[in-house]
């Protein structure tokens, strides 16, 4: 038996164009279900909202994301969690990484450090934060 973990995205009104984003960065299929889709609209100005979507690629990348319906609490919060992205090459990190960059607030630059080969930190520019590095054996 195993158990997969998923990161879950919350955002208000934005979560379409975030997840056609990370679309954009890592490829894959992008499903999405409105509110109107699901029969489950409490707010008509809400029904085109995300009530349920992800992006699914075949390099293992896996995200889900919904708009949180207006009647809820939400505040983006600050760094409420990390995306923690790792890859095997540095080809492939640096690939990703300069698409999500783009318009991203830049924490730590993608450079060698201590304990990776790259390593980089950013916020996108939809207030995710995400920690970037080149997997390494752990020789400690």
């Amino acid at each position: 038996m195993s158990v997969k973990s998923v990161t879950h995205l919350n955002f208000r009104g934005d979560a379409r164009a975030a997840l056609e984003f990370y679309q954009s960065v890592f490829g894959g299929h992008l499903a999405v279900v409105t509110y109107k889709d699901a029969g489950n609209v409490q707010d008509p100005a809400e029904a085109d909202q995300v009530m349920w979507g992800q992006v699914v690629a075949g390099n293992g990348f896996h995200v889900m994301a919904y708009d949180v319906p207006s009647r809820l609490p939400w505040d983006r919060g600050e760094n409420s969690f990390f995306l923690s992205l790792r890859g095997e090459t540095t080809e492939e990190i640096t690939a990703y990484w300069e698409k999500l960059s783009n318009g991203a607030t830049i924490a730590a630059p993608l450079e060698p450090a201590q304990w990776a080969p790259l390593y980089g930190m950013l916020t996108d520019r939809f207030g995710v934060v995400w920690v970037v590095d080149v997997a390494r054996e752990y020789n400690g």
